[in-house]
C-alpha cells in the first residue's frame, strides 16, 4: 500500500554456474534468468554481479534490450549486435512482442479470466515500490487466466499488454491476490508462503532481427 516502507534490500545472487542458454545465434542470446539475479548492475560495487555481466563473460557483445525484476525468473533476450538491439527494442516500444508469465498468488481467484486496467506510478517516498494512481499514473493493462486452484493458492497466467515497472505484482495486489514470496508487496502470510517470488516469464515472442520471421521461446516455471 502507498506509504508502506519497503522491506530492507539484501542482494544475494544465486551462485554463478553455466549460463542457462535457451537459444543463441549470430544475432540474439535467449537466457533463462534465475530468480534473485539483477538484470543489469546495481548502483553499488557489491551489486555488480548481474545477468548482463554473466552473459558477457561468454558472449562479449551481449547487450540488454529489456529487463526482468531481480526476483523474477524466466525468458529474457539479449542482443549480440547493435542492429538486433535496435530492431527488438523497437518491437518492445511498439508493443509488438508477446509475453506470458506464470504466478502463484494468495487466495482463490473468482472467475476464470479477466483484465486489470489500472495506471501505475512510482511511489517516490518508498522507492522502488510502485502504486496505482489515476491522476498521474501511466496506462497499465494486464490480462489474467486461472490455470489451477489448490489449497488456497491460485496458479495464474499473466499477459502484460504494457510494460510498467512491477506491473504484474501491483496488479495482482490490486485484485487482492498478492504474488507469493513478494518481498515488496505481499503481506506477511503471502511473503513467507514461498522462499522466492513466484513469478516466472514463461514465454517471449518477437520477430527475429535477421529477416523478421516470428520466433518464440519458452521456459517452464520452476514452482
Amino acid at each position: 500500500m502507498p506509504g508502506d516502507t519497503p522491506r530492507p534490500f539484501v542482494y544475494s545472487p544465486p551462485p554463478a554456474g553455466a549460463l542457462p542458454v535457451i537459444h543463441a545465434d549470430d544475432h540474439i542470446l535467449v537466457v533463462d534468468k534465475p530468480s534473485g539475479l539483477l538484470t543489469v548492475p546495481g548502483n553499488r560495487p557489491e551489486r555488480a554481479d548481474c545477468l548482463e555481466a554473466r552473459a558477457r563473460a561468454e558472449f562479449p557483445t551481449a547487450r540488454i534490450i529489456h529487463r526482468l525484476d531481480m526476483d523474477t525468473s524466466g525468458v529474457i533476450v539479449l542482443a549480440l549486435t547493435t542492429h538486433a538491439q535496435a530492431h527488438i527494442g523497437k518491437q518492445f516500444e511498439k508493443r509488438m512482442t508477446s509475453k506470458s508469465y506464470v504466478a502463484r498468488v494468495q487466495g482463490e481467484m473468482t472467475g476464470r479470466s479477466g483484465r486489470v486496467d489500472q495506471p501505475i506510478i512510482t511511489d517516490w517516498p518508498n522507492r522502488p515500490k510502485q502504486m496505482i494512481c489515476h491522476d498521474r499514473g501511466r496506462n497499465a493493462v494486464t490480462d489474467w487466466e486461472v490455470m489451477d486452484i489448490a489449497n488456497g493458492v491460485t496458479r495464474v497466467r499473466l499477459c502484460p499488454l504494457t510494460g510498467r515497472s512491477h506491473q504484474l505484482r501491483v496488479h495482482m495486489l490490486f485484485l487482492g491476490h498478492p504474488i507469493l514470496g513478494d518481498n515488496l508487496y505481499a503481506p506477511p502470510a503471502a511473503l513467507t508462503a514461498s522462499d522466492r517470488l513466484c513469478l516466472h516469464a514463461q514465454q517471449l515472442g518477437f520477430r527475429h532481427p535477421d529477416g523478421g520471421a516470428p520466433v518464440s521461446f519458452e521456459s517452464p516455471a520452476p514452482f
